[in-house]
């Protein structure tokens, strides 16, 4: 009988530097996803396949990942975090907390959203005995990406970034969550350890079976704001599933169904939008589509919201006109003001009246 797998590292110690001054105060792994820290909906989805332990490779304090335990634990999962102190590539923090792990286990990047079908690449690797089993995903301009060279489903060779075409029927490319025995890492020496650059092709010029499982499913790098907010339009808009706190709302009415939320009689929302419990929409104001407005936030008279993220507690005045921006937590804009194309503004700023930020400003900058 083969074991269930039951760990699974997630790697988390990126900087976020393109979503400053959000990452600023809240590491990028935990800026929420349509109401819920992106790393909690990584951990149901593991939860949901039998995973009972998640151990989170993080930079050098670890303190602000504990806001996950109590949701994990819910869904019966223990979060423990393995501090990096020291940037150590992609595979170095978790080869250093490999005596930690109970046998096979899991490995994520920790901002990358993907309705991969985990169960299915923890059968496929356990079927097949491989060392190591790598979810691929196809792309159509191969320069950008190292891909994988398969021949059947084994891996058989890495080739960095190849001009289109020259690979005829070579597409797949590493998407960033694989299944590993611990041997597939013990064989190589604490420090600095890259996956791309050392350990698949490391495994694979020692003749260890590297396995490829391909998938056509949603793969997302929600790196930056215009990703992140492609990201949560997909979410809202059905295309993938993705846990979330409060239910994606198609029109006005459906607003006006919700008991934990204060629609103007004259305030309209365009679906799919999503509002957390405490939100209020004064009268004329129009909301969405493609918006996710935190608990406890206001929006004032007249005022327009379109693809955009606003955290728990924003103050919107009247007559703003906000598109594809990213508010922090208790920001506040003033009357009349214009944010567009990719704002981001910092926890707790206050925007004046009239203000119209540059497309791509951060403030503070």
């Amino acid at each position: 009988m083969i074991a269930p797998v039951r760990d699974a590292m997630i790697v988390a110690g990126g900087q976020g530097t393109r979503l400053r001054p959000l990452t600023l105060t809240t590491p990028k792994p935990l800026l929420p996803l349509c109401g819920l820290p992106f790393l909690s909906g990584v951990i149901r989805n593991l939860a949901a396949i039998g995973v009972d332990r998640v151990l989170l490779v993080v930079g050098r304090d670890p303190s602000p990942f504990m806001v996950l335990r109590a949701d994990a634990a819910a869904f019966g999962v223990t979060v423990e975090a393995v501090p990096e102190p020291e940037p150590l590539d992609t595979a170095g923090g978790v080869r250093a907390a490999l005596d930690q792990v109970r046998g096979t286990f899991l490995v994520l990047n920790g901002d990358i959203l993907t309705g991969l079908d985990l169960a299915h690449l923890v059968d496929a690797h356990q079927t097949s005995g491989a060392t190591a089993t790598l979810a691929l995903t196809r792309v159509e301009d191969t320069s950008a990406f190292g891909v994988c060279v398969l021949e059947g489903t084994r891996i058989v060779d890495f080739v960095e970034k190849p001009p289109p075409g020259s690979l005829p029927g070579q597409d797949a490319v590493n998407a960033g969550t694989y299944v590993l025995e611990p041997d597939a890492l013990a064989r190589f020496p604490l420090g600095r350890l890259s996956f791309e650059r050392q350990v698949f092709p490391g495994l694979v010029e020692a003749g260890e079976m590297v396995q490829g499982v391909v998938s056509d499913a949603v793969w997302a790098d929600l790196g930056t704001p215009r990703r992140l907010l492609d990201g949560q339009r997909m979410v809202l808009d059905g295309g993938i599933e993705w846990p979330a706190p409060s239910p994606v709302l198609a029109d006005t009415d459906a607003a006006r169904r919700r008991s934990d939320i204060e629609v103007a009689s004259s305030a309209e929302i365009r679906g799919p939008v999503s509002l957390l419990p405490g939100t209020s929409i004064a009268a004329g104001a129009t909301v969405g589509p493609h918006v996710v407005i935190g608990s406890g936030s206001r929006v004032g008279r007249g005022t327009s919201i379109r693809d955009s993220l606003l955290l728990d507690g924003c103050m919107i005045g009247s007559d703003v006109e906000v598109e594809a921006a990213l508010l922090g937590h208790r920001v506040v804009i003033g009357d009349r003001g214009r944010l567009r194309g990719e704002v981001v503004v910092g926890d707790g700023e206050r925007v004046p009246d009239d203000a119209a930020p540059e497309p791509g400003s951060r403030l503070p900058d």
